[in-house]
């Protein structure tokens, strides 16, 4: 149940301060009340120091609102932070929400903090939160990384070439970061602690209405929010499943998906939690939790690997390894039969059908299975005058229509379309030596029972 001492970092090191009133968790990357170490760290320095712990949030909105996030991530998100409101105050603890950067609301609720605790995410914009609080800050600041298994620097500290080489160095490691964490008794409750100007999130569907965000890509139906949920849709998965899935997770129409991304995004719940749960699980094979660990662990730390070691890992000329750049300029202007407008492609009007359905499936419910992704993204850069101009439309649509887009995988999968983590292959028209997906991917599953299912999940959504 101890917090491994590889998962924080002292990024500040000043003793308490001693005329506080609270230990503060700005609460950032990791939206939940469980098996979250900053905020159990939090509990343990608030118990030792015999003070209440108040948890902060900032919310960006309007001109300042999170980078290509609209209506539909929003809804999601608030309807997580609504439930982690709830149980915190169950435990005794303060949530407080404000309007602002995560570092104007961790600045300013820290001026009468003991300490201040962080959590971590790897993109550009999180780093740049930290790095203001870590300068601005005048109290001790802590950060805890509690959304990867193995913590990025102790996995690796360089830009790993492929799942192959970074696979065995996670094996290696990551038994001594799969334990339990318990949540921690909280020994002083935070009652009547709570600044003034928060936002009142216990209605998530009111609180979005007086937003400023884009509303053209509304909430969805079939993704709701929050820790709850996201332990619900684990246990049902692995009870109903999660039998065959090593076998079953690259057909579409198999239902053998976990839906897991979403709530992983957002850090409404724990890989470690998902992971243990998959190793506990009754239902299926060594192979089928060597599959989904290999999808968990593997692929998905080598994406936070990616932006951690990449500065402009959103970017065609910073993001792909120099071999295929090489090659997709050398056959930028190969004739190209198909060529689609960004609009034609959001709306799913393009000559080939299943691409069009999967189209649907995103645009419609915010998720598409992980085979049709790669076929999705292989067709755009087919159907695009340029691969730079292929790389920025598939990017853009991503981040608009997922809810797990604008994530370490979202932007690392994208440039895996473009060669990235990948080696080189025959050459052909347009994609050169880079990996070339055709229509007859589409043979490997029942395409027409993924429609039907697609349809079914789409006249869901519209009541």
């Amino acid at each position: 149940m101890a917090i491994q001492s590889a998962r924080i970092c002292i990024l500040r090191d000043e003793p308490p301060r001693e005329d506080a009133d609270h230990v503060l968790y700005l609460m950032q990357q990791s939206q939940r009340a469980a098996f979250n170490p900053a905020l159990e760290l939090a509990v343990e320095e608030a118990n030792r120091l015999g003070l209440p712990v108040l948890v902060g949030f900032g919310l960006l909105d309007g001109a300042n609102g999170f980078p290509e996030a609209n209506a539909r991530h929003y809804a999601f998100m608030l309807q997580g932070l609504s439930e982690v409101a709830s149980a915190l105050e169950k435990r005794g603890i303060a949530f407080l929400m404000r309007r602002g950067t995560p570092s104007e609301v961790a600045l300013a609720l820290s001026k009468r903090a003991a300490l201040l605790v962080l959590d971590r995410g790897y993109l550009t914009i999180q780093r740049r939160w930290y790095a203001e609080i870590e300068k601005g800050a005048t109290c001790r600041v802590v950060q805890v990384e509690g959304d990867v298994v193995v913590p990025v620097e102790t996995a690796s500290g360089k830009h790993e070439y492929a799942a192959r080489t970074l696979r065995p160095k996670l094996h290696k490691r990551w038994d001594e970061f799969l334990e339990e964490l318990k949540p921690r008794q909280v020994a002083r409750p935070a009652e009547g602690l709570k600044p003034k100007g928060g936002l009142d999130v216990s209605d998530p569907e009111k609180l979005l209405g007086k937003l400023t965000l884009d509303t053209v890509v509304g909430p969805v139906r079939r993704f709701r929010g929050g820790h709850g949920e996201a332990s619900r849709r684990l246990k049902s998965f692995l009870k109903e499943a999660f039998e065959g899935y090593g076998a079953g997770r690259n057909k579409p129409e198999a239902g053998a998906a976990s839906h897991m991304s979403p709530y992983l995004h957002f850090g409404q719940i724990s890989p470690v939690e998902i992971a243990l749960a998959v190793r506990a699980a009754k239902s299926g094979d060594p192979d089928d939790r060597s599959a989904y660990l290999e999808e968990l662990i593997v692929r998905r730390e080598l994406a936070m690997n990616h932006v951690f070691h990449t500065q402009g890992y959103d970017a065609y000329e910073t993001a792909l390894p120099d071999w295929a750049k090489k090659t997709l300029a050398e056959h930028a202007d190969d004739p190209r039969p198909h060529l689609y407008s960004e609009k034609e492609l959001a709306e799913g009007r393009t000559h080939d059908h299943y691409w069009n359905v999967a189209m649907r499936e995103m645009r419609e419910t915010g998720y598409m299975h992980n085979q049709l992704r790669m076929y999705w993204g292989k067709k755009i850069l087919e159907w695009s005058p340029s691969p730079a101009e292929g790389f920025a439309v598939t990017l853009r649509l991503n981040n608009r229509y997922f809810l797990d887009g604008r994530d370490a995988n979202s932007f690392t999968n994208v440039a895996w379309v473009y060669g990235l983590h990948d080696r080189p292959w025959q050459t052909r028209k347009v994609f050169g030596s880079v990996r070339y997906q055709s229509e007859n991917s589409l043979k490997k599953f029942d395409a027409k029972s993924y429609e039907q299912a697609v349809t079914r999940l789409c006249e869901a959504e519209e009541g």
